[in-house]
Formats: C-alpha cells, structure tokens, sequence
C-alpha cells in the first residue's frame, strides 16, 4: 500500500535513522542487537452471533523487530533501542496513526548514560506513569489512556538509594502532526479529526520501601491541541495522578493503583460533539499473580467512577483472568475478559456490556 500523508514521512525518517545508527554506521555501537518476532491471536465472542457461527476467528497476526545496541564500556555513553510492527495485531490504529496502516514505530529513542546512575532519551518511549499489566489481549482495562503508552519526547530516568526518578517532557504522543496512537494502550486521547495530547509533562517517583515492595507516585499535566481548526490551537488541557504499589511474596506478585484524572476538552470538539467541557473520573486498578516453573498465572481487575459533572453512567468494572505458559522460544496465554463498561477517546466513563476470550501465541527469535 502506499503511503500518502506527509505525516508518514517522520516514521520512516526515523527508520532511516535508526538504520543510519545501528553499529554499520558508527564503531561506537559494538554491542548490538537485531531481533525479531510472530505473534497472532484466537478471539471468541460469546454475544457474537458471526463469531460463534465460525467458533472464533484466528488473526491479529503481526511481525515485530526489535533493534538494541549501546556502545562499548570506555567508548561511548550512547545507547538506543527501537521496536517496529507490521500487522493487523500490532496495536495501532490506522485511522490514527501516522502511517495510515496497520505499522507502527513503537518505540524508538537514542540515549546517553549521564553516569552509572542517569540516563536521558530523546524519542518514543514509555510514559513513566504507574506500572503496565501482565496480560497480553485484554490489554489496559480501564487504565485507558495511563497504560502501556509510547510518546515522542525527552525524558531523564535516574536512581539514588532506594528511589528511583523519572522526569519527562512529551512533545506529543506520537509521530508527526495529528497522529494519536499511544500504542499499546489506543483510542483513549482523541483522534486524528479532533484532538490529541501534547506539551506533557510527566514526573514518576517509586521508593523501593523493602527489596520486594515498591510504593510510587505519578503525575502528568499537558495540553490538548484542538485538529478541527486549520491553526490547531492549544486550547484545551489534561491533569492526572497515579498512586501505586508493585510487590512479590515469594512467589506471589501483586499491583494496585488509584488513578484521578480531568480533561478540559478543546471548545471546538465540545460544540461540535455535544460532550461535557471537563470530563473527571477515578479508577482503581489491581492485578494479583502466582509464578511456578514456566507457569504464570494473574488476575486484572478494575473499577472506574465518573465524576463528571451531569453524568448518569454507574460505576463501570472489568475482570480479565488467564495465564501464561513459556514453552521455550515464546509464550502461550489464555485470558478471558468481562467488563460492563469503557472508556472512550475523551476518558470517559461508558457502560456496556463486552466478554471475550482469547488464546495468543508468539516466538521470538
């Protein structure tokens, strides 16, 4: 398929790039990796009637390649790391994306190791805000919009004692000019024709309070920038705090968080959709887990409360059950996901009744 908007150029310049860094074009980068994998999924709707008729479709089929590579120790203090996916089950969105197809640059950033315990990335990379969930389908829940997200910009990631630090400066959360996809955790910050998160800064602190228990602390304001106006202003803004908890016991792991969050939508998508100017609401995450041998077997549980202002929607909750198995070059998972709500591109509360169960299976080379 070729590609059209001029937005698509910036990926591929940064594939370019990245090309142009890899140890082929600078002795610096002695250690390096090229890597890659397969994975595709087994989804079954039971309120379905299409999907049951075929008892479940096999798809989301994608091919990643990961790029890692860093210098020599006394050579440089240079490191990056990228991963790229092509593929229906890559987790982009191609209606908003800067590509316009199911391939997506989901991480790409350049480092420099300020010393042995600070480090700064400029690029795509991970929104230091609470922790991601160990299930592969079911994805983020109702973190929606806090998950496993990707933006474009600096950040400075540091360590000292028991704390650890991050501070970080997003341009936007994706390639060029109108994209939004966060990926993995999509179709939670507008979209291509209305808006889309920018200008965001982000500081993450965790105290590790005993070797296997860490406590931690998130925060994010930004803007949003209006799509629907030729000038796309800045006109609208976006607050959020996470406080969290990640520990094991033995073989026992567990996470929590509590999450509050407020937009102020862009006045022009207000009018237009008809929507509440500030959307507020407070979500409680949990996920709990038991690891033996190859075995690994987790709950993910969330609940979500709107607090915006004129809003009938009840407290929305979703389970997602399952377990993973590594047989040797990849992971097999069976998950099952039942939720009475969501949240949508304006991080609002829905509900809405969705149950699936999914069987994935991925190798890595």
């Amino acid at each position: 398929m070729a590609y059209r908007s001029i937005s698509t150029l910036i990926p591929l310049s940064a594939v370019a790039w990245l090309l142009c860094v890899f140890p082929f074009c600078s002795p610096l980068f002695a250690q390096s990796a090229l890597s890659g994998g397969i994975w595709a999924n087994y989804q079954y709707l039971p309120d379905d009637e299409a999907n049951k008729n075929s008892w479940g479709e096999i798809g989301n089929e994608a091919l990643i390649i990961y790029l890692d590579g860093a210098a020599d120790e006394g050579t440089g203090n240079w490191r990056y790391s990228a991963e790229v996916r092509a593929g229906p089950g890559s987790f982009t969105d191609p209606d908003n994306n800067s590509t316009g197809d199911y391939w997506v640059i989901h991480k790409a950033w350049v480092g420099w190791q300020l010393n042995a315990d600070h480090i700064v990335r400029v690029g795509k990379s991970q929104v230091p805000f609470g922790w991601k969930t160990t299930n592969f389908w079911p994805g983020d829940i109702f973190l929606a919009g806090f998950g496993d997200q990707m933006d474009v910009g600096v950040k400075l990631s540091g360590d000292h004692n028991t704390l650890h630090y991050d501070a970080a400066l997003y341009l936007a959360d994706d390639w060029g000019s109108t994209s939004t996809d966060t990926v993995d955790d999509n179709r939670h910050w507008g979209s291509a024709t209305t808006y889309r998160k920018v200008q965001t800064l982000v500081v993450n602190g965790e105290w590790q309070v005993q070797s296997d228990h860490t406590l931690g602390l998130s925060l994010q304001a930004g803007r949003l920038q209006n799509l629907m106006s030729a000038e796309r202003p800045v006109d609208g803004d976006h607050q959020a705090a996470v406080l969290f908890y990640e520990g094991t016991v033995d073989q026992w792991f567990g996470k929590a968080s509590w999450i509050i969050m407020q937009r102020d939508l862009p006045d022009d998508y207000v009018i237009s959709a008809a929507v509440p100017e500030r959307i507020e609401n407070q979500r409680l995450t949990v996920e709990a887990g038991y690891s033996v041998g190859p075995w690994r077997f987790y709950l993910d549980a969330s609940v979500a409360e709107p607090d915006t202002r004129g809003s009938s929607t009840d407290a929305i909750s979703a389970a997602a059950p399952g377990f993973s198995y590594d047989y040797g070059p990849g992971w097999v998972y069976l998950e099952y996901l039942n939720q009475d709500g969501y949240i949508d591109r304006d991080g609002r509360v829905n509900e809405g009744d969705f149950e699936a169960l999914y069987v994935s299976l991925d190798f890595y080379l």
